[in-house]
């Protein structure tokens, strides 16, 4: 080569680099501009929703609740379908990242799952026992309304005062889907009656010694003011005055209404019912919410399949452990004696509900110390391990986790109910404590909220599959952490995980093959050691939220799956610690989304090993 033609050479090189590099940096600036255009669509979205608002820790339209009306739900979907048609004429898809593109497609899966949702909801119910307004509005008052001052409580008052307002509002939408004979089953109504009596029993309601829980909350917020000498006795007494207006105006009206719409109805509900598909148009509706649920597109067919299989599977594993503890029986008689020996449960007492508290907080403690072992990303939120308020505690319930805020000031909360402790075996105790704290809820949900580089609405999105799915990994992942020494805290982990390949059974047993709750009863009870309050609270779960628990196993199987695809394609470089933090590191997905980042993952791990020498 001559000196010119090395020059020659030299000057496309500087060349190429310099057009790579620009383009680069005009690839980092559109990014940049997504990001900035998808977080002010995103605080648009929550400038309409005072309650997510109050979710988040934010104190943006304090005093005020959502609408409620139907009108405001295709209002929604309208706005998001109009910003997709925006986010298509201003970006151009080809010239994003990989994280822009992920931006990109996400805000349209969401704005298509909206529209969608505002399509079925007259087929959802808008009042069950598991997550309708008349006990979720009072817990987040109690929970997350924080009052730090004058006027968060005077806006406390102000959302007592429009309970009315709101709970018409979705009573109208009850009634327009009652005409079309769209109503929950019987019990949903009745325990949604006794919840709804319970929350207006005590004072100011009534002349009984007891306090309401609200009013004891708002009258707890006041005196903390008065202490800390935010407001003087005159004025402390003016709140009072104000909150017990409020409640006897409004709260208690709009409960009086519920009541009556419950009563008037129950004569019309079904006592012994299958699920949605007896109504017109159900299949098509559950069809949605298998969709809606897992992120995929399984039919009720395939997934009542792999239920089938993974219950079997998973029976195989809990055999061994009845041999390893020397168990002289059946499966069957393993799960009686699980089920009903006294050494098993915390006393139905005071001392037994806080010994349960206590121990769940000692195994996410323990588990908490081995997390850098096996992840990079760590959450910087606290936890807690807490009681149900008693307005909305069930018999044998299941636990739940409440996230706390982005910026930390409410931490996480794993709630438990207690009311039953004979519904709340030892045995199960070690795996739900991991499902709901760290490794599981807490820990995706915390590390998700903080994360800096991704748009905000994916830090607070959540996808059922994705979600659930994690956290039951989870649980068998601790084990891999050298968690369940006791060998029937184990046993307990596969009963959590066989609960979850019967829900796939159940749940399309119930909405696409005409299973009665009894049916649903039977098998749950044929095929694990659950107690009996705990298996009908999961039916009637399952009955009004139809899909929701599908998610679940669906959700830990593509993750496993996807964690065994790597580990045969990347062998002895296979590190788990990065493979955790791939899952979690762009929040919340849905499934299939996850399986591209993952498979995308392997590929440039593959390339660099091999630049390496290592591959």
């Amino acid at each position: 080569m001559t000196k010119n033609s090395k020059l020659s050479y030299l000057f496309l090189a500087f060349l190429l680099i310099g057009i790579s590099c620009q383009e680069a940096s005009e690839q980092k600036d559109l990014n940049q501009k997504l990001t900035t255009w998808l977080d002010e669509k995103h605080e648009e979205s929550l400038q309409t929703s005072p309650l997510r608002l109050t979710a988040l820790g934010r104190k943006d339209r304090y005093g005020e609740l959502d609408d409620m009306s139907m009108e405001a739900l295709k209002e929604e979907a309208k706005w998001m379908q109009e910003s997709v048609d925006e986010l298509k004429a201003e970006f151009d898809y080809e010239q994003l990242d990989q994280q822009g593109q992920l931006s990109y497609d996400l805000w349209i899966y969401q704005s298509d799952m909206k529209q969608k949702e505002v399509n079925y909801a007259p087929m959802q119910y808008i009042f069950d026992q598991m997550t309708s307004i008349h006990t979720r509005l009072p817990n987040m008052l109690i929970n997350f309304h924080k009052v730090d001052s004058l006027s968060d409580m005077e806006a406390y008052i102000s959302r007592i005062e429009q309970m009315d307002r709101a709970t018409n509002q979705l009573l109208d939408r009850a009634k327009s889907q009652a005409e079309n004979n769209i109503l929950p089953p019987r019990f949903a109504l009745e325990i949604v009656q006794n919840q709804s009596k319970s929350l207006i029993t005590g004072q100011p309601f009534d002349e009984s010694d007891d306090t309401s829980a609200i009013y004891q909350d708002m009258k707890k917020k006041i005196g903390a003011l008065l202490e800390d000498d935010l407001i003087s006795e005159e004025k402390a007494e003016e709140l009072e005055q104000a909150s017990k207006e409020a409640l006897l105006n409004a709260f208690k009206p709009s409960y009086e209404n519920l009541i009556a719409w419950t009563e008037n109805e129950l004569p019309n509900t079904e006592e012994k019912p299958t699920g949605v598909s007896r109504h017109a148009n159900g299949t098509e509706y559950y069809n949605y919410r298998l969709n809606a649920s897992t992120t995929t597109d399984l039919t009720a067919d395939e997934i009542h399949d792999i239920g089938l299989k993974e219950v079997k599977r998973i029976q195989e594993e809990m055999k061994s452990i009845k041999e390893e503890v020397g168990f002289d029986g059946d499966l069957q008689a393993f799960f009686k004696f699980v089920n009903e020996d006294e050494q098993f449960y915390f006393p139905n007492t005071d001392e037994g509900r806080q010994a349960y508290l206590t121990e769940a907080t000692k195994y996410i403690d323990e588990i908490t110390k081995k997390l850098p072992d096996y992840f990079g990303i760590l959450p910087k939120a606290d936890l807690e391990v807490k009681r149900v308020e008693p307005f909305r505690e069930q018999d044998g319930a299941p636990q739940h986790y409440m996230a706390g805020t982005p910026d930390g000031s409410r931490p996480g909360t794993y709630y438990v109910h207690l009311s039953d402790m004979s519904s709340m075996p030892k045995t199960t105790l070690e795996g739900v404590a991991y499902h709901e704290g760290n490794p599981g809820h807490h820990m995706q949900i915390s590390i998700a909220q903080e994360l800096q580089d991704i748009p905000k609405f994916r830090t607070q999105g959540g996808y059922n599959a994705y979600v659930e799915g994690w956290a039951l990994y989870s649980e068998k992942l601790a084990k891999e952490m050298g968690q369940y020494e006791n060998p029937y805290y184990d046993f307990g982990r596969l009963v959590n995980e066989i609960w979850r390949a019967i829900r796939l059974v159940v749940d399309t047993g119930l909405h696409s093959k005409g299973w009665t709750e009894a049916d649903a009863i039977q098998y749950f009870s044929e095929n694990s050691s659950i107690s009996e309050g705990a298996i009908q609270a999961e039916v009637r779960r399952y009955m009004v939220i139809p899909g929701q628990a599908t998610g679940y196993k669906i959700g830990m199987l593509k993750i496993g799956e996807l964690r065994q695809k790597a580990e045969d394609e990347l062998g002895e470089n296979f590190d788990i610690k990065a493979f955790h933090d791939l899952v979690l590191g762009s929040g919340a997905l849905p499934l299939n989304y996850l399986e591209k980042q993952v498979d995308t993952w392997i590929n440039n791990q593959k390339q660099d090993f091999r630049k390496q020498g290592l591959g």
